[in-house]
């Protein structure tokens, strides 16, 4: 009996010594595999320092180098002159401008191949998309582009950047995938998309009701910047862009007239003579490792002929966020101060920041005042969407009570972080209370239905680059629908547009190598420099004589 129950026993043991090593491996197994993602994310975690290192290095030459503007004895250029709208985003502009690209270039560079030959004529190749001609000689404008965009997703942003760790921000060169096939003197002319205000502000003879319309047209001149996430392509010097718009009422030329700094100057008129509209643009770069800052350094005007006024003004700043990771959002933020110099009205309009909880997104809201600082009137909206006007009183009145509301919501919520977070905050409502009294000034116009795939473009931004045989008979050689690169794009030619980039980049420097060597100048075509009539700020003004179109003597760019 006792040997038996002495064998099962052994047989007991044994089961639990099998039981033992089989735990014992499963615990190695999974000992091992913990170790492996350990290790993964001590990979994970290095990559996220070293990406910290990189941007805090990247933005400390940026200030170091912007710094030096101000102490003096500065560099030839913070960014190379062909390189410098590279490092900006867009926007713009710049811009609204875009600078995810300052970021995401050098990869590129190394599959980059020169063409030797780079005159294309517009017409050859794919239909360029001009529209057929009306009996009332208003042309038909096409309503999408002749090939959607690229998508962007396929890139890594991570295997792109550690290549350029150390790297000077400024010495990055933008690959074309981030572009949209516009050119930044195209992008500038967006600002006419709303021109009936400007026809209807001089059809007024109220000066109050003037400066509504020309508060509205301001604002609106950065609408087409919402969800415009692609760079323009960098003006070259001497380039030039002219649109007609019978149907709009105006034509306006532009010229880029410096690109160290990167200058562009516009000049428009309308049709019936009753305004001019003219100003030079200069995007100032800020990068904050995060999110990219431009400026648009420059001062606008409009002219309305009939009443003998003029209005300056200078466009907010705009900030382009999750330039590394994430999704690109756009916010336009600051104070637009539009002054009448005649009557010594003044139009204040603040375009708030986003703020913690997405409160403020893209609203925008004001006074304007007279001389002696009454307030006549109060302008709020959204950017995106629509400008209202009401009798100031009511606005503050609701502003009170906007605020109460405000605090008691806030003071209802616990907030577990009260670190300001990067990602696009989602707003309490999409659209604008309407306050009892408003009326409304301007209201933005639909997108067509293909935007999404059309680089987020208005169907105004949609004929900018449009080109026939007739037309591309009458305008000049350095107009930018004549561009290599950026038809490439357009008809979703990548690596042609890619190498049609490259190749202009190295003419250009060429040709200011050569200019270097004989002393000679850079000399403008369609304007000059001098100071504004009405601000006394510098200024490019127009010259005369496009219109006449006696081309001769223009540089050969492309």
């Amino acid at each position: 009996m006792l040997p038996s129950f002495l064998q099962k026993a052994d047989i007991v043991s044994e089961a639990s010594r099998e039981t033992c090593v089989a735990l014992s491996d499963c615990l190695n197994l999974f000992t091992k595999q913990e170790g492996v993602r350990n290790f993964k994310l001590e990979q994970e975690q290095e990559k996220n320092k070293i990406l910290s290192e990189a941007l805090e290095t990247l933005a400390t030459e940026h200030h170091e180098l912007e710094r030096s503007l101000v102490e003096g004895s500065p560099p030839v250029s913070i960014l190379s002159e062909e390189e410098f709208y590279d490092a900006l985003s867009g926007s713009e502009s710049e811009g609204s401008l875009t600078c995810l690209e300052a970021v995401t270039a050098h990869a590129f560079e190394e599959n980059e191949v020169p063409v030797s030959s780079g005159k294309h004529r517009m017409s050859e190749g794919k239909d360029c998309g001009g529209g057929d001609a009306l009996s009332n000689g208003i042309k038909k404008h096409r309503t999408s582009l002749p090939s959607p965009m690229f998508s962007r997703n396929d890139f890594s942003i991570w295997s792109i950047l550690r290549k350029c760790i150390g790297m000077e921000l400024s010495k990055i060169t933008m690959p074309v995938i981030f572009n949209e096939p516009l050119s930044f003197l195209q992008r500038l002319t967006e600002y006419m998309e709303h021109t009936y205000l400007i026809h209807k502000a001089s059809s007024l003879s109220d000066p109050v009701e003037r400066m509504q319309c020309v508060a509205a047209f301001a604002v609106s001149a950065v609408a087409s910047q919402w969800e415009r996430t692609g760079k323009p392509f960098n003006p070259l010097l001497g380039e030039t862009y002219e649109l007609v718009r019978d149907d709009l009422g105006f034509r306006l030329i532009s010229e880029q007239v410096s690109h160290h700094p990167p200058i562009s100057a516009f000049h428009a008129e309308g049709l019936n003579n009753d305004f001019i509209f003219h100003g030079s643009i200069y995007p100032k770069l800020k990068f904050w490792g995060k999110s990219v800052e431009a400026e648009p350094k420059g001062t606008i005007t409009l002219e309305l002929l009939d009443h003998n006024e003029a209005y300056t003004w200078t466009n907010p700043t705009c900030c382009v966020h999750n330039i590394i990771v994430g999704k690109l959002w756009i916010e336009q933020y600051g104070n637009v101060e539009i002054i009448n110099h005649k009557t010594g009205d003044k139009c204040v309009l603040n375009f708030k920041p986003c703020g913690l909880f997405g409160k403020e997104l893209h609203k925008v809201e004001g006074y304007i005042q007279d001389k002696s600082k009454k307030k006549l009137c109060a302008l709020y909206g959204k950017w995106t969407e629509c400008l209202y006007s009401v009798d100031p009183a009511t606005f503050d009145a609701y502003k009170k009570n906007d605020k109460k509301n405000t605090e008691e919501k806030k003071n209802s919520k616990q907030t577990s972080s009260s670190e300001e977070s990067d990602e696009m905050p989602v707003p309490d409502s999409e659209s604008v209370f309407i306050i009892p009294g408003s009326v409304l000034l301007w209201r933005i116009a639909p997108r067509p239905p293909n935007s999404a795939q059309m680089y987020n473009f208005t169907s105004f931004a949609m004929v900018l680059n449009e080109v026939d045989k007739e037309m591309e008979s009458v305008i000049p050689k350095t107009d930018c629908r004549l561009r290599p690169d950026i038809r490439a794009m357009e008809n979703g030619e990548i690596d042609l547009a890619s190498e049609e980039k490259k190749r202009l980049e190295e003419k250009q420097r060429a040709a200011r190598k050569n200019r270097s060597k004989s002393e000679e100048d850079w000399k403008t075509r369609w304007f000059h420099q001098g100071p504004n009539p009405y601000s006394g700020a510098q200024d490019w003004i127009y010259s005369g004589s496009y219109w006449d179109r006696n081309y001769f003597n223009l540089p050969d760019i492309y």
